[in-house]
């Protein structure tokens, strides 16, 4: 089908209004194959305004005798008005954008369209390959190795092509277990923590069953990992199941590792929310952010209500449990839940981000979100489908890449020195994960992205965000190397509301967002005047 075929009416007198704090906007607007365009003419001062038809949520539409009101939810939390000319142009309108921004096909998206002056593809989508990890983990201990036995997918079809794992395991082993794994994810390094010799694992959950199956193999893998770590280590299994579920799991095919046949290894659960609760937090605490009217009494109430800032607090006391099991008791850990593709990723993403200073810098974090993330089989395109506005409330949706996102913020927030980038980084990538001209946020798995060909055929996100304009809105003027584990606390009084992003299009920039931009003007200035002062040769005396 062609996108023409969508298109029932292409061309409305229109009024675009963008919220409080926007003035409204009068002109010309254009409906394309992936975009919105509102054209002010050729007196105005304002520019062309342009929307990615994917990322809009939600569409409602009224009519009145002569003109028709259209109003967008988007992906990213704005709410957008039109008022257009016509009763007919205007539900044209509507139902086109309908149909071109609920396009399930990947490879008709707009980053297979998207060519932008300066970038060329294939540029940056080898930042950040497996190999590059195992170089580093490679310099610090010899036990584990690279393999490549899921070259094809067929071992797991969520897991990269390469993995990292005991040098002692060989390949059919590493097989074997992946079959005793749901979705054949078998246990893989996550991170090497040097100062203690230990390290961080994940996996799916064991196919043990009522029968209480078990697999020498995966067993044997287990074992190589305590061994690969400092003598005598023990091991930890954080499970972010409860018992209760983790038993009903074993009567439907899946299950928990047994004590006697894990030696070393204790199990801890550790139960975090995911798929439709998640969601429906989410969705109460848009809802709360966007009802003006409300009493103090009230918004304390929703906000408390929703359940999100909990979400938060489970999240980041699990991660510290992973981190300090490692950091203080020289313990290794496994993490899985049942398919280790959600609040796995959760934590052994946060743990790297307490105890690894690497993983703070710029460089480091976009390494941690494509390695951990996007190379792990977190499934993007069908978790992030829709936002907080859509009426559709599919199982698979949840926003657990944005509760990462929220959770790195309030290490951000409470050690502001210690992250080499801001929050404009962290507003970036949630906007991209749910709608993004680049093609680093699409499918479900990399085996999903070698069959659409995304590295050949789009851009990668990182090449955008990683040119020097947008370096500026994204670094944190303030860093300072940090080479400790960071220890955030985590009670629910040491926790705010993430209102850069709940609360940016509804009210006006708080006082320290205006502080923050004058602290980059100094940092700036700073820069200009040490570049402009001359040099002093080694020849010239010094005072």
């Amino acid at each position: 089908m062609e996108f023409s075929d969508l298109i029932r009416t292409g061309r409305a007198q229109a009024k675009l209004l963008r919220g409080p704090e926007a003035p409204p906007l009068r002109g010309t607007l254009c409906l394309t194959g992936h975009h919105l365009l509102l054209s002010p003419g050729p007196q105005a001062t304002s520019e062309l305004w342009l929307l990615l038809l994917r990322s809009v949520d939600s569409i409602e539409k009224r009519v009145a005798s002569d003109s028709g009101t259209i109003t967008l939810r988007c992906k990213d939390l704005r709410v957008l008005q039109l008022e257009i000319e016509g009763v007919e142009a205007s539900l044209d309108i509507a139902r086109s954008i309908e149909a071109l921004s609920s396009l399930e096909s990947v490879i008709t998206s707009f980053p297979f369209f998207y060519r932008p002056k300066g970038l060329r593809l294939g540029d940056a989508w080898h930042f950040h390959p497996p190999e590059r990890y195992y170089k580093r983990v490679a310099r610090e201990t010899n036990a584990w190795r690279l393999s490549e036995v899921n070259e094809d997918f067929s071992v797991c079809p969520s897991y990269p092509r390469a993995v990292i794992v005991p040098r002692s395991v060989d390949d059919g082993a590493l097989a074997r277990s992946a079959r005793f794994r749901q979705g054949g994810r078998f246990p893989v390094l996550s991170y090497h923590h040097a100062p203690s010799g230990t390290v961080l694992v994940r996996s799916s959950q064991p196919l043990t069953g009522p029968q209480k199956r078990r697999c020498a193999e995966d067993e044997e893998l287990l074992r190589a990992v305590l061994a690969g770590a400092r003598p005598g280590a023990r091991g930890f299994i954080v499970d972010t199941r409860s018992s209760q579920a983790a038993k009903q799991a074993r009567m439907t095919g899946g299950g928990t590792e047994a004590k006697t046949a894990y030696p070393g290894w204790k199990r801890l659960h550790r139960p975090l929310e995911r798929g439709q609760p998640l969601q429906e937090s989410f969705v109460r605490l848009v809802e709360a952010c966007g009802d003006p009217q409300q009493s103090t009494d009230s918004w304390l109430r929703r906000l408390e209500g929703c359940c999100w800032l909990a979400h938060v607090k489970e999240a980041l006391s699990t991660a510290c449990l992973a981190a300090q099991g490692m950091e203080r008791e020289g313990a290794c850990i496994l993490v899985h839940g049942a398919e280790g593709t959600d609040s796995t990723l959760l934590v052994t993403s946060l743990a790297q981000l307490i105890l690894d200073p690497l993983s703070r810098t710029m460089a480091g974090f976009q390494e941690l979100v494509e390695r951990e993330w996007i190379q792990a089989g977190h499934p993007f395109q069908l978790r992030c489908a829709h936002s907080a506005f859509s009426h559709a409330r599919p199982k698979h949706e949840a926003p657990t890449f944005l509760l990462f996102l929220d959770c790195v913020w309030q290490l951000g927030r409470q050690f502001p020195l210690s992250l080499e980038f801001g929050e404009g980084l962290l507003l970036a990538l949630f906007e991209h994960a749910y709608a993004s001209p680049f093609g680093t946020f699409l499918c479900n798995s990399e085996k999903e992205r070698c069959l659409c060909e995304v590295r050949t055929r789009t851009h990668s996100l990182w090449s955008g965000l990683n040119q020097p304009k947008e370096q500026r809105k994204l670094r944190n003027p303030l860093y300072a190397p940090n080479p400790l584990a960071i220890w955030p606390s985590v009670e629910l009084q040491s926790l705010r509301l993430w209102q850069g992003l709940f609360l940016r299009w509804i009210r006006p920039p708080e006082p320290s967002e205006v502080a923050w931009e004058k602290v980059w003007q100094i940092v700036t200035d700073k820069e200009k005047t040490k570049l402009s002062q001359p040099t002093v040769s080694a020849s010239e005396p010094q005072l």
